[in-house]
């Protein structure tokens, strides 16, 4: 298995990382298990200033881990039943996430819609609040990132679902995903880049 991506990979603008992340393989160990999947639909979230981010109101007890280090998971429930995972990005004080909303099963008879969604894809991986703290670059943890070499040839760009509470916030294009590709949750019609 190639390494973990670094802690200087999350150490960058939460665009950056978002669309960075886009084709890496999610790799969780569950005991003897190894469940291996590829990223392709992720939404940058951009720290206090950004209405839809749990950040927006500083680091409250829920929010405080995504004001940093860089690199660790942050898990969440939303509606009080499904389990959201974020990857922690910007610098340390500097609050920025990721939330991977997708992946494409690469273990012999998944299905692409396993992990189609937020909900589905910690539920088919088995991330819950247990794994929030996680350190992504540490070899050891039960979930890390790696670079495969696979390419993403095409990444399209759109709103962010769900979060048309956020104001303008809501329209900003910070939702980017691999266009046309089955595992994405959402809208598959978006700007291309």
């Amino acid at each position: 298995m190639p390494a973990p991506l670094p802690r200087a990979f999350y150490e960058r603008p939460t665009v950056a990382v978002a669309r960075d992340l886009l084709g890496k393989v999610l790799v969780r160990r569950l005991g003897r298990r190894t469940l291996r999947a590829r990223i392709v639909e992720v939404e940058a979230y951009l720290g206090e200033k950004d209405a839809a981010s749990h950040a927006r109101g500083g680091p409250t007890p829920r929010a405080a881990i995504m004001f940093g280090p860089p690199g660790f998971l942050y898990v969440y429930l939303v509606y009080g039943m499904h389990h959201c995972m974020n990857f922690v990005t910007e610098t340390d004080g500097v609050a920025g996430a990721v939330l991977i909303r997708a992946a494409e099963p690469l273990d012999d008879g998944a299905h692409p819609a396993d992990l189609r969604g937020p909900g589905k894809l910690c539920k088919g991986l088995g991330v819950t609040l247990a794994d929030k703290g996680t350190d992504l670059t540490d070899r050891s943890a039960g979930l890390v990132v790696v670079d495969d070499g696979h390419a993403v040839p095409r990444i399209a760009r759109s709103p962010r679902i769900g979060v048309d509470y956020a104001g303008r916030w809501a329209a900003r294009h910070l939702r980017f995903y691999v266009p046309k590709h089955a595992s994405v949750s959402g809208p598959r019609r978006g700007k291309l880049k």
